[in-house]
């Protein structure tokens, strides 16, 4: 017990520590995560539609997460917020129909963000760092 307690302990501190592009590839790895094991549920038991609904709902649940966190005073924020809108649309549509076929659509999107987010995170650490690394000669 005192174990488990002391995992959540530091779970919680690693999340509140984070970078945004931290917290923003974590929710991102959360999503294809949950795609994969959906996937895997729809390959296993078909018809396990409480394990596929359970898995559906928590990978909606962290898409409305990004979907309202969005600061919509950027025109990025609503092309983001448009994509979000359609992952969840194909979520819903994945456990209405019990089809995944649409749920690849879902892993190309998100790889492409994750993918973005990282190397924006990348160049915008190398131009904060470039003023610091600027050499002074002296006469």
């Amino acid at each position: 017990m005192i174990k488990q307690h002391s995992y959540e302990a530091y779970k919680q501190q690693s999340v509140m520590t984070m970078t945004q592009a931290e917290m923003l590839t974590m929710l991102y790895d959360g999503i294809l995560k949950e795609i994969f094991l959906v996937k895997k549920a729809f390959e296993q038991d078909p018809l396990d539609i409480a394990e596929i609904n359970r898995i559906l709902q928590k990978t909606q649940k962290i898409v409305n997460y990004l979907k309202n966190s969005l600061d919509t005073n950027y025109d990025i924020a609503n092309n983001l917020y448009s994509l979000y809108d359609y992952c969840n649309w194909i979520l819903m549509q994945t456990n209405i129909k019990k089809d995944p076929s649409q749920l690849d659509e879902i892993v190309v999107i998100v790889g492409d963000l994750k993918e973005s987010y990282i190397l924006a995170d990348k160049s915008m650490r190398m131009q904060t760092q470039a003023p610091a690394q600027q050499h002074v000669h002296i006469g």
